[in-house]
């Protein structure tokens, strides 16, 4: 049976929300998506819907894309993450 999480979230975007929250700073697409456990394309898809929805922004540093929680972002992950935490 589905996790009770499952149930209400997709569970890969939620968890890469959850996870740009923890530590409050910007974060590299690779480690964000093995953070997660999918692939990189994957997280990337993700990422970009996201960002059509203004919860993440993409700041490029050289060739690097670092990714960040907007107000709103954070604002959703953090809701995200008490429905979580009361699920168990």
């Amino acid at each position: 049976m589905k996790d009770n999480f499952d149930i209400f979230f997709r569970r890969k975007p939620s968890l890469m929300l959850v996870a740009l929250k923890k530590l409050s700073k910007a974060r590299y697409g690779s480690i964000l998506a093995k953070e997660v456990d999918c692939t990189y394309s994957h997280a990337v898809k993700i990422l970009q819907t996201l960002e059509k929805l203004g919860l993440v922004t993409f700041e490029k540093k050289g060739r690097i894309k670092l990714i960040k929680l907007t107000k709103k972002g954070q604002d959703i992950a953090d809701n995200i993450d008490a429905i979580k935490r009361q699920l168990g």
